[in-house]
């Protein structure tokens, strides 16, 4: 339960000319994690898309064509229904 003395402490320091902190640390607002995994494997770029290494392409070569290998050494990006889930995964990149 929320305590009422807290909430006469916030209104104070609400009314107050001087703020000792932003609002958020006063209310103890938590703050979001981010996931480890995705932190991993995904980079953010300053568009809003995040980035990352193409899979498949550090073992088993022998078999695998040269054209494929090229293009698995490329950068994967996130498209369109990835982009909206990572950034709620990582919510401050």
């Amino acid at each position: 339960m929320f305590s009422y003395a807290l909430l006469s402490t916030v209104r104070s320091l609400a009314r107050s000319p001087y703020r000792l902190f932003s609002s958020s640390s006063v209310l103890g607002f938590p703050k979001l994690k981010t996931h480890s995994g995705t932190k991993k494997r995904w980079r953010a770029l300053p568009s809003g898309l995040f980035k990352r290494p193409q899979a498949g392409h550090s073992h088993m070569n022998v078999s695998k064509r040269p054209g494929r290998k090229n293009r698995l050494g490329l950068t994967a990006y996130s498209n369109a229904g990835q982009t909206p889930k990572l950034k709620k995964l990582m919510p401050y990149s």
